[in-house]
């Protein structure tokens, strides 16, 4: 049988990963998505009410009554899906006033929808350049960044992570016809935000275009949640913004960019997720203007979820455990060692606490970790009852004393 061979090689480098502490396990949740969940961990345990420390949830949105209500009148009044792409048959009345909105919402030209903002970045590089122009991305991008620059015949320059020197010199020893700079708004492992200002300035001075996935930001960073960009006071220096109604917009599917107009009008031509996938289902699109209409209402969520993250890391730094520095809702408590992340991960999950161990090659080998996530579902006594199984299994694996 052709497949024997294949499967002892597969089944091999399964034990290795096993042996190495690199097997990711996943928990099966019992209910909605919330900043407390019911969760079967393994498999065939029974269930177990736990505090979420682990979901990309941060508006608490996800399962919001009205954003349901949303999604329910999308389904009887447009349908379940579209059966089609867009060009051909696939675009309805809501899709096209999502894309109004949300390019408002983030203070750009224009939108287009895709399923995935793995999709949309997937979708701009090989569209947008050739051979004559060059990216120049920050080391640290998100792996869907990476996989669309591959696409790309582009020239491709690496800048160390938020090293403005390191791009300056890059930008200014390359001859290319375009050049484009990419960065993540929030990068997700480590929770910093890119020096965006200092970005803005360097495109300006190299004549560069500007590009930011703010998957990890749209909704809540700035002080309308509008973006990194908003933050550091240049919405109006950003040319192409990828982003995700995964997360903090819904928190269902489903991406997008937001760009320049001739660039949004480029890419439905050549755009090959958007070309060659269906189209973003009714329910979805239907949602998430109902999200946007909640966050142009007012800033509630985003603010409470502010006071989470700056007391969550504040009592994380006072006990003595070692962070990655930032101000965001992404909060890695670093621990080097997988097995131990690994560990912690399942000591945690018997204190009540869902927070998943992040180990090669989610990032790089040496540097496991514990990410949590705030969310504007939890409240303060979730917070503290995780805090108390924090220190107590910190202390178990000698990571504080």
């Amino acid at each position: 049988m052709a497949y024997a061979k294949a499967k002892k090689i597969y089944a091999d480098t399964i034990s290795q990963i096993r042996a190495d502490g690199l097997y990711k396990e996943e928990r099966v949740i019992c209910s909605p998505q919330s900043g407390q969940i019911r969760v079967r961990f393994p498999a065939d345990a029974p269930e177990k009410e736990i505090i979420n420390l682990c979901a990309n949830n941060y508006l608490g949105l996800s399962s919001h009554p009205d954003v349901i209500r949303a999604a329910h009148e999308g389904l009887d009044q447009r349908g379940y899906g579209m059966s089609s792409v867009r060009f051909i048959c696939g675009t309805q009345d809501i899709h096209r006033e999502l894309e109004t909105r949300l390019s408002r919402f983030l203070g750009m030209e224009d939108a287009v929808l895709f399923s995935s903002c793995f999709d949309a970045n997937g979708a701009v590089f090989e569209a947008l350049l050739t051979a004559e122009d060059g990216i120049f991305s920050d080391k640290l991008v998100h792996a869907s960044l990476i996989d669309g620059i591959r696409l790309s015949k582009a020239q491709r320059f690496v800048f160390e992570h938020s090293d403005m020197n390191d791009l300056e010199n890059k930008l200014g020893s390359a001859t290319c016809r375009l050049k484009l700079i990419v960065t993540d708004g929030v990068f997700s492992m480590d929770g910093d935000m890119a020096k965006m200002d200092q970005l803005a300035a360097l495109a300006q001075k190299y004549d560069a275009l500007l590009m930011t996935d703010e998957s990890h930001a749209s909704g809540f960073i700035g002080r309308t949640g509008r973006g990194v960009h908003e933050h550091f006071g240049v919405m109006d220096k950003i040319d192409i913004i990828t982003t995700t109604f995964g997360k903090a917009l819904g928190g269902a599917a489903g991406g997008a960019v937001c760009a320049r107009r001739e660039i949004v009008e480029l890419l439905k031509q050549r755009g090959r997720p958007y070309l060659f996938s269906n189209s973003l289902p009714p329910p979805v699109v239907a949602a998430t203007i109902r999200v946007l209409e909640i966050l142009s209402q007012t800033t509630e969520r985003r603010d409470k979820l502010e006071r989470h993250t700056v007391f969550w890391r504040k009592a994380l730094a006072t006990a003595g455990f070692e962070l990655k520095p930032g101000n965001t809702p992404i909060v890695p408590v670093m621990l080097y060692d997988a097995k131990v992340a690994q560990q912690m991960s399942r000591d945690l999950y018997d204190e009540g606490v869902f927070a998943v161990g992040f180990f090669f090659p989610v990032v790089a080998k040496g540097q496991a970790r514990i990410r949590t996530q705030l969310s504007a579902a939890l409240e303060q006594e979730h917070l503290d009852h995780a805090l108390k199984a924090f220190i107590k299994i910190g202390r178990k694996h000698g990571v504080i004393r």
